[in-house]
């Protein structure tokens, strides 16, 4: 069944909603818990002011962030903390798709090339609220595409 043909059967033409999307480090866990990220902020995509030329791509900060709910598996941080030691690769991909309403069509996917990650951080630790705690990798990126 071609991609057109799926997204007519999931309801093509409705926007998708923000809410149903994975994200896939290319190790196969991104149905996992450990793969399930709450949030992801790209960041802006402009065009000219440093790149070559003046419709060259440029990604002001070239980071995007990632959030999760903490449930005690330690694989951003040992990702991260490969990183800081010089020993992480650089040549990863990772792609974001998009959901379609059955949460099985994908409708869009973004795809960043040679990630790193730069920065991890946890959210707060407060006794009064009854919050999910979070964890954050920003990752920076060389280039990017859209399918």
């Amino acid at each position: 069944m071609t991609r057109r043909a799926q997204a007519t059967e999931s309801g093509a033409g409705r926007p998708a909603l923000g809410s149903n999307f994975l994200v896939d480090f290319g190790d196969g866990k991104a149905h996992d818990s450990s793969g399930g990220f709450a949030e992801v902020i790209f960041p802006e995509f402009r065009i000219g002011a440093g790149g070559e030329g003046p419709s060259a791509p440029s990604f002001p900060g070239n980071t995007l962030l990632l959030r999760r709910g903490i449930s005690g598996t330690l694989d951003l941080y040992a990702w991260w903390d490969k990183a800081r030691r010089g020993r992480a690769t650089r040549g990863k991909s990772l792609k974001i798709m998009l959901l379609g309403q059955d949460q099985r069509t994908v409708v869009l996917t973004w795809t960043f090339h040679k990630i790193r990650p730069v920065a991890l951080s946890y959210s707060p630790l407060r006794a009064q609220e009854s919050q999910v705690a979070m964890e954050t990798i920003e990752l920076a990126f060389d280039g990017f595409e859209v399918s």
